[in-house]
C-alpha cells in the first residue's frame, strides 16, 4: 500500500474502500469485511448514505477476526450538509461514532458546502483539538470555497474529496489543491454509470494487455500515480480484491500521458456550482 502523508502529518492509505450505494446492512457488513481481509485499510462512508451501522459491524468483525487492529485502519465519514448547525453536526458526528462503533474518526469531511459551512467547520475543529477525529477535510467543494475557508478559520482542510476518473480528471482543481497542500481523493474513480464506455478506450486496453490487468486496475493505477486516492466500490469479493492489486505494475510516462489525453474535464455526478444539482440536492 501507497501512503499519502496529510498536510497536519497524519498519513491516509492511497486506497480505500468505498460504500456508497451498499445499502443492504448485511452486504455493507461482509463487504467491508471482505475488504479488510483483502488488504484495504482506509473504509470510505457518510451519514448521508445510511450505512454507518453496518460499516461498523464489519471493522467489528475484522477487529475480532485479529485482521488488525484499530490503529492500523482509516475510518472517514460525512456530516450531511442538512446537519451542518452547531448543535446538530456535533449530535450528528457523536452518532456517527456511535454506529461506527468507534472513539474516534480518522477523517470527516462536510458533505456538500451547502447550508451553514462555517458552524460545522468550527465544530469539526473542536473535535478535532480534542482528539475525536484525526484530520477533517471537504467534500465536492470548489475552489474558491476552500480558499474562503481556509481564510477565515483556524485549521485548514486535510482533504477535497470530489468526483474524479479518466474522463474527469480535475487537473485545474488539482493545482489549486496543490498550491494549499489539500490532498486530492477521487470519489467514483471508476466513472460511475460510464465504467464501461472507460474500459473499452483503446489506450487503456492496450495497458491491461501489457501488464496484464484489467482496464479498471490500469483506471486505479494511473489516478494514484497522478497523486490522487481512490475509494472504489465494489460488492463482488472477486473485484474487491482486484482493485487494490495495483501495486505491482507502474505505468511509464508516455502511458501516463496517453491517459491523460481521454481527459474531458466534465464532472458526470458531482458539480457543485449547477444550480440544477443545487435543486436536487436541497430534496434530499
Amino acid at each position: 500500500m501507497i501512503y499519502k502523508v496529510l498536510n497536519n502529518g497524519i498519513k491516509m492509505p492511497m486506497l480505500g474502500y468505498g460504500t456508497f450505494q451498499v445499502t443492504d446492512a448485511a452486504e455493507c457488513k461482509n463487504s467491508v469485511l471482505e475488504a479488510i481481509r483483502a488488504g484495504y485499510r482506509l473504509i470510505d462512508t457518510a451519514q448521508a448514505y445510511g450505512n454507518e451501522d453496518a460499516v461498523g459491524a464489519g471493522i467489528k468483525a475484522a477487529l475480532d477476526e485479529g485482521l488488525c487492529t484499530r490503529s492500523e485502519l482509516f475510518i472517514t465519514t460525512k456530516v450531511w450538509f442538512r446537519s451542518f448547525e452547531t448543535e446538530d453536526c456535533r449530535k450528528s458526528l457523536d452518532e456517527s461514532m456511535r454506529k461506527l462503533g468507534v472513539e474516534y474518526i480518522d477523517m470527516v469531511l462536510l458533505h456538500w458546502a451547502f447550508g451553514n459551512v462555517y458552524a460545522a467547520w468550527r465544530v469539526l475543529e473542536e473535535y478535532y483539538k480534542a482528539g475525536k477525529i484525526k484530520a477533517i477535510g471537504v467534500s465536492n467543494m470548489e475552489a474558491d470555497r476552500f480558499i474562503d475557508l481556509i481564510n477565515f478559520n483556524e485549521i485548514k482542510p486535510a482533504l477535497n474529496q470530489i468526483e474524479t476518473h479518466l474522463y474527469c480528471q480535475r487537473l485545474e482543481e488539482k493545482k489549486w489543491l496543490e498550491k494549499y497542500s489539500i490532498a486530492h481523493q477521487a470519489y467514483s474513480p471508476l466513472g460511475q454509470g460510464r465504467s464501461n464506455e472507460m474500459f473499452s478506450e483503446p489506450a487503456v486496453k492496450v495497458l491491461a494487455e501489457k501488464y496484464g490487468k484489467t482496464p479498471a486496475q490500469v483506471i486505479l493505477r494511473f489516478l494514484v500515480q497522478s497523486d490522487v486516492a481512490v475509494i472504489p466500490k465494489s460488492v463482488h469479493t472477486e473485484r474487491i480484491r482486484e482493485n487494490i492489486n495495483i501495486f505491482d505494475f507502474e505505468l511509464n510516462e508516455d502511458e501516463m500521458l496517453s491517459l491523460q489525453a481521454l481527459d474531458k474535464a466534465s464532472p458526470m455526478i458531482g458539480n457543485p456550482e449547477a444550480p440544477e444539482k443545487v435543486e436536487f440536492a436541497m430534496t434530499w
